[in-house]
């Protein structure tokens, strides 16, 4: 215990140190320094910087971005031999804008985007001064959890980063207690992980959760042994008290990190985007209780509102997503009791649509079978809040249901890769973070499609 308190009250002084000095070192970049990025103008540097909200990590003194960035849906390109890689110039750039306007927290994992997200996101933060921003990584040795296994990952995510310390460091979504054990202290990883923080190679070790009630109480009993330091959660205004599937609200969640002092890291903000892409009468319900704010925003201040939160993660995979976010945190402005009840109102009108609770991470990419899973549900969602999925032959409006959902599902999903091909091997099940019978909601699709084009609703 005592070489725990002597390293936060280390980070803690180092901590504050380090960001004063980050600031200075932005700015610098912005002039034309060679630790920076060039071309960037400085005026906006200093604006973005000062507006943006921060929060204090009550470990380290870290001072945080409250809005931070997500790096598991850079944008994509093909190369000459038609395979998908990360746009390096457009990720570079969108990072240029996010630095200059006051984001300097950065998520990633070695398993985003193929495999790829940790590499891009390195070379686009080394033209920065190390000390001006914050790398959050994940032990995701899912399938591989032998100590050799998972201390090489840990190892090769420094390498991606081009870092000898890695700000935030996280055990990648675990359920419980049982999926604990066995990645990560059966086999040795977690006393490695503790002395690693004790050298200080990781200055924040926490875990990412998906799960029940009963999970996350057995993770939160390890406290008293590992001193967690933060914990990503799944928050935002509808799982805060209507979570789905096997996941805990997010009320019951924050309140237990809040008791023990833990503060959160929040991923899924805006429910893979679903809360962006809201049924027409609900975008305009939100719209006309706040006309110059953003569909999004809503979700961003409601996060952001709580007091236990320390960053907000949000995968921006176009630049005027970044502008829109990067307002509804310069400044924030934490929603009223009777905005936060009229969320919660919203979030009960938002209930009677029977979505697929996708949000879109692609863990369970690639399919054995050429599949394009997360495409097939999230077209299946769109159509859903559209009102283009109908239920019989006898509804109003069905032909212009059956053609809009035909028609868009052609475009969005091609014919090879839809949910007809799935056989139900099942490999992806065990990979989604939302408990999601992918198989069962494929071929519920597939059924649906069957039957509108035989007209036999």
């Amino acid at each position: 215990m005592k070489k725990n308190i002597d390293r936060r009250e280390f980070f803690k002084t180092a901590g504050t140190a380090a960001m004063a000095m980050g600031g200075l070192g932005v700015v610098s970049g912005c002039k034309g320094d060679s630790s920076g990025s060039p071309g960037m103008a400085e005026r906006n540097a200093k604006a973005g910087a000062e507006e943006m909200t921060y929060r204090t990590n009550r470990v380290t003194g870290d001072k945080v971005s409250i809005l931070g960035y997500g790096c598991m849906r850079w944008p994509m390109i093909k190369d000459d031999n038609g395979k998908d890689i990360i746009d390096q110039e457009t990720v570079n750039g969108l990072v240029d804008y996010a630095i200059a306007h006051g984001v300097n927290f950065f998520d990633s994992s070695p398993v985003y985007l193929q495999g790829q997200s940790e590499k891009a996101t390195g070379i686009a933060l080394s033209r920065y001064p190390r000390s001006s921003y914050f790398v959050s990584t994940k032990l995701s040795n899912f399938s591989n959890w032998t100590k050799e296994n998972s201390i090489e990952m840990y190892r090769k995510s420094l390498e991606n980063f081009q870092t000898d310390y890695l700000d935030y460091y996280l055990l990648h979504s675990i359920s419980g207690g049982n999926a604990f054990r066995q990645r990560f202290e059966d086999n040795g990883m977690m006393e490695f992980l503790q002395k690693e923080r004790e050298a200080g190679r990781i200055r924040n070790l926490g875990f990412s959760f998906h799960g029940t009630r009963e999970g996350f109480d057995e993770l939160m009993a390890e406290h008293e042994k590992y001193h967690w330091d933060f914990v990503l959660i799944q928050l935002n205004y509808m799982d805060w008290r209507h979570a789905s599937g096997n996941n805990a609200d997010a009320e019951y969640l924050q309140q237990e990190l809040d008791k023990r002092g833990i503060q959160s890291l929040v991923m899924e903000p805006l429910l893979g985007g679903r809360l962006s892409k809201v049924p027409q009468h609900v975008a305009d319900r939100l719209k006309e209780r706040n006309p110059e704010g953003s569909v999004a925003s809503w979700a961003f201040r409601f996060a952001g509102t709580q007091p236990g939160v320390l960053c907000v993660l949000s995968g921006m995979t176009y630049m005027e997503h970044l502008k829109d976010n990067v307002k509804s945190f310069t400044p924030l402005v934490p929603l009223t009791e009777d905005e936060l009840s009229f969320l919660d109102e919203t979030a009960g009108i938002m209930q009677k649509y029977p979505t697929i609770p996708c949000n879109d991470c692609k863990y369970c990419m690639p399919c054995p079978y050429g599949i394009d899973i997360p495409a097939i549900l999230l077209h299946y969602n769109k159509c859903v809040n559209a009102g283009e999925v109908a239920a019989s032959i006898n509804d109003e409006g069905y032909k212009k249901a059956r053609r809009a959902y035909l028609v868009s599902y052609d475009r969005a999903v091609p014919k090879l890769r839809q949910a007809s091909r799935c056989i139900g091997c099942n490999q992806c099940m065990s990979h989604c973070p939302q408990s999601i019978n992918i198989p069962r909601e494929l071929h519920k699709i597939d059924r649906y499609v069957e039957n509108l084009k035989q007209d036999k609703l």
